[in-house]
């Protein structure tokens, strides 16, 4: 497809998809999004003839002056939309299908150091909303929609709305969809009980209180047994007692 083909077709695209679009000659200037998905044309034909350093100068200075960064190797379909643009991130390995949409402070990533396919596959007609985070390879169905801030890292199917952190999906085929009762279930086990970490301190600490009471009174009747065999007689409180002299008013 020529290049003024493809910059009339993105130009509508934009026009049907933005409400605040306004004429072609606006939308083509003003638009930095679209800017980095041309200039990413050229960065990828020098890519795959060989051309690695020019390419990735070259998608460094697009970088620069529209705030999208999509590696040269990465494959993007048609009609792709990065609205707002600023802080886009589209890993070496990432295939975007056709009619998507990107919003500010997507991510198509990776997870670590793998190598080979290590970025995500999405289909046709997906949403990725502001500040979601797509990583791994991972492959995400065609028709979905992707909250904003979500973080994706397991596979997504056809017609799903995903949300959260981790992402999970929501909706399916235009119905709710409800969370497992097993892992709703599993979710609840692993629940923190203050009362029950409490009763279980506190019996911990009876049982510590009672061997040290059983350890002490063994050593007074080893202390007492030795003392006896002394000859030492050890005279109980009341008989102390009885030892004492009389108080100052008492008769004697």
């Amino acid at each position: 497809m020529g290049i003024i083909t493809t910059v009339r077709e993105d130009i509508a695209n934009v026009k049907r998809s933005d409400p605040a679009a306004q004429s072609a000659f606006t939308i083509f200037i003003s638009y930095p999004g679209l800017h980095a998905k041309w200039m990413h044309t050229p960065e990828h034909w020098l890519w795959t003839h060989g051309l690695h350093g020019p390419a990735r100068v070259l998608s460094q200075i697009t970088r620069f002056f529209t705030g999208v960064e999509i590696h040269p190797a990465a494959q993007l379909g048609r009609r792709l939309f990065i609205d707002h643009a600023m802080g886009v991130v589209i890993g070496e390995t990432t295939v975007v299908g056709d009619d998507c949409t990107l919003y500010q402070g997507v991510t198509l990533g990776g997870t670590g150091n793998e190598d080979g396919k290590r970025h995500p596959t999405l289909g046709n007609n997906v949403v990725v909303g502001s500040g979601a985070k797509v990583l791994g390879n991972i492959q995400i169905g065609n028709n979905v929609r992707i909250g904003g801030n979500s973080v994706v890292v397991k596979d997504v199917p056809d017609n799903a709305t995903v949300v959260g952190i981790p992402g999970r999906v929501v909706r399916r085929n235009g119905c709710r969809v409800l969370e497992e009762r097993s892992d709703a279930r599993e979710r609840h086990e692993h629940m923190p009980d203050p009362v029950r970490e409490a009763y279980a301190l506190s019996r911990e600490k009876i049982r510590e209180n009672a061997c040290r009471i059983g350890q002490l009174e063994a050593q007074v009747a080893e202390l007492t047994a030795l003392l006896e065999a002394r000859g030492v007689v050890l005279k109980t409180a009341s008989a102390r007692e009885e030892d004492l002299p009389p108080h100052e008013g008492e008769s004697s």
